[in-house]
């Protein structure tokens, strides 16, 4: 019997930034920065990943890299083998950094096993947004940065009992998001333990209402960004960790900047209401912190992207 044809999709992922201020482990927002990899079948077992950019030298390059790893573990709950892979990266997201680069990982992998399946020619198997939810969210451990990235705009994430769920929501056209990336790495882990098992009620209430007003803010009304981006349950904790990130977040909002922890940090957020907002908080960053990387983005609208291309 011949071997079978070589096949190859090619996946497009964005970085995200989770919590947004008081939206801890339930907003996210993507962003139109991402990393682009081709992934083409081959006969031998195993995989081989050629990464340029962020993560050359330093991430795997065989069946052990994230990427290739999310793709066996779909493949294995839907009871199959994952097809040997000759994988190539392009990665812009920086690592360590709170711009979803491991969640983002764990969504191209997601969807090159949702690509290839969807082009077998023995069984052929179309993923469902669902499906895509639960098996991301399996290997992450929350969605708040997998929804993101995967379906692209503001979403909402939870879970349930029935796994989890997502809700995507357009964000305004007048909201500009400004990243600050500093040259230093913030561990998810280590930002996670420093958080109390339990926080005072009225901190409680404060974020709810925050969280509440933030979805109007980012939705309809970005002139609330400010007031909607302030958070009690989660970034003050933090702050002794990366004292660098807590210092220009409060030189920034002193500055009417609506500035928060990008995900676990340390970058910086900045929410503004308008590209003359966000011009200003950048300059501000770029004369008084050369250090810190300025990146003007867009929302990203269309989330993680997977096609057929010839192998």
């Amino acid at each position: 019997m011949s071997a079978a044809a070589p096949r190859a999709v090619r996946v497009r992922v964005p970085a995200t930034s989770a919590n947004l201020g008081p939206g801890f482990d339930t907003l996210g927002i993507a962003l139109a920065y991402g990393d682009d990899l081709t992934a083409v079948t081959r006969t031998e077992p195993g995989a081989t990943v050629v990464v340029t950019g962020v993560g050359e030298g330093e991430v795997p390059t065989d069946e052990t890299n994230l990427v290739v790893r999310s793709a066996a573990h779909v493949y294995e709950r839907l009871g199959r083998t994952l097809p040997g892979l000759n994988l190539s990266a392009t990665n812009r997201i920086p690592h360590g950094r709170g711009m979803g680069s491991s969640g983002s990982a764990i969504v191209a992998g997601v969807m090159i096993a949702a690509g290839l399946l969807e082009s077998d020619p023995v069984q052929p198997l179309e993923l469902t947004e669902t499906e895509l939810l639960a098996f991301a969210t399996e290997l992450e451990g929350h969605p708040d940065n997998v929804a993101p990235a995967l379906f692209g705009g503001l979403t909402i994430a939870w879970s349930t009992e029935q796994g989890p769920q997502f809700k995507r929501l357009m964000v305004h056209r007048g909201v500009s998001p400004l990243v600050l990336v500093p040259s230093f790495t913030m561990s998810t882990e280590l930002a996670r333990s420093l958080q109390p098992k339990q926080v005072p009620h009225e901190d409680a209430v404060f974020n709810v209402s925050r969280s509440a007003l933030l979805i109007a803010a980012l939705t309809q009304s970005p002139e609330l960004l400010m007031q909607a981006t302030e958070d009690r349950l989660h970034q003050d904790y933090r702050g002794d960790a990366m004292p660098a990130t807590r210092d220009l977040i409060r030189e920034l909002r002193a500055a009417g900047h609506p500035a928060v922890v990008s995900g676990a940090g340390p970058s910086i957020l900045v929410l503004s209401s308008g590209p003359a907002e966000r011009l200003a908080a950048a300059d501000l960053v770029a004369s008084e912190h050369p250090d810190w990387r300025v990146l003007i983005l867009a929302v990203d609208t269309k989330g993680a992207t997977v096609e057929a291309i010839p192998a």
